[in-house]
């Protein structure tokens, strides 16, 4: 997975590295959604919610053309989204 850098569309403040943004997607149980609003639809934006290495949780926003991902805007989880995220996760483990 390659990721543009180029000029992102957002700071990075001290909460998250690119390194960590790139850790989430590449979590084995991230969560990628296409949005239901026609205001992201249009313009064929996703999200994603994943976990770093370390254990920090990150919701992204990105475009891709399935070979590079261009990151719109990423923040650390907030705790309806480390609920959403945990739930998900122990389904897929459950038998």
């Amino acid at each position: 997975m390659e990721f543009d850098w180029t000029n992102p569309p957002f700071e990075l403040d001290s909460s998250l590295t690119q390194r960590e943004i790139e850790e989430s997607f590449e979590d084995p149980f991230a969560i990628k959604l296409l949005p239901d609003s026609k205001r992201f639809a249009v313009q064929a934006r996703f999200f994603n919610l994943g976990m770093t290495a370390s254990g920090a949780g990150v919701f992204s926003v990105y475009r891709t053309n399935g070979k590079l991902i261009r990151v719109l805007f990423a923040r650390p989880f907030q705790s309806e989204e480390r609920f959403f995220y945990q739930r998900k996760v122990d389904q897929t483990l459950s038998p």
